[in-house]
């Protein structure tokens, strides 16, 4: 029998506007090493915060909302290879899915293991959350430091492609 992959959950939001295009299903995963000053979920830190969850109770949340999938948290690099079975699934379902992590883009790029799994997703919302950078005004992002990066695109190419969003 398979072991269960289980998620450190904090929160859940259904039908929100506000992390990626048109209606999405956030989901806020506990785990950070970035520590941002400033940052609006300073309890994601903590990777045993949240509630124990599985994969099959979060794929039954997707399927049931019928939206595309922001992951968030936390940084959901923190647990690459766990994120990469839940990627794989959202992807079999054909969601489109944005990552909002505190890691650089090309950060990523130079780890082999983060690239693999930041591959499997469609957006990645890159960059640590900086204070003094903050604009109330900008969409999808806390700082003008943060990009909002088309992954398969900056893939092919080899350089940093903007998403259109």
């Amino acid at each position: 029998m398979k072991k269960p992959v289980i998620f450190n959950v904090l929160r859940i939001i259904r039908g929100t506007t506000v992390d990626g295009p048109g209606f999405r299903t956030s989901i806020y995963l506990a785990g950070c090493t970035h520590r941002c000053r400033g940052c609006h979920n300073p309890q994601s830190w903590d990777p045993e915060n949240g509630e124990a969850t599985s994969l099959e109770e979060i794929m039954e949340i997707v399927e049931e909302e019928d939206f595309d999938v922001t992951l968030t948290g936390g940084d959901p690099l923190f647990e690459p290879d766990k994120l990469e079975i839940l990627l794989k699934e959202l992807k079999k379902n054909r969601r489109n899915v944005w990552i909002y992590t505190g890691y650089k883009w090309e950060e990523i790029i130079d780890s082999p293991r983060l690239q693999r799994v930041v591959a499997l997703a469609d957006v990645v919302v890159d960059g640590p959350y900086q204070e003094e950078l903050r604009d109330r005004d900008l969409r999808f992002r806390g700082s003008s430091n943060q990009r909002i990066i088309d992954v398969h695109e900056s893939l092919e190419t080899g350089k940093i492609c903007l998403s259109r969003h």
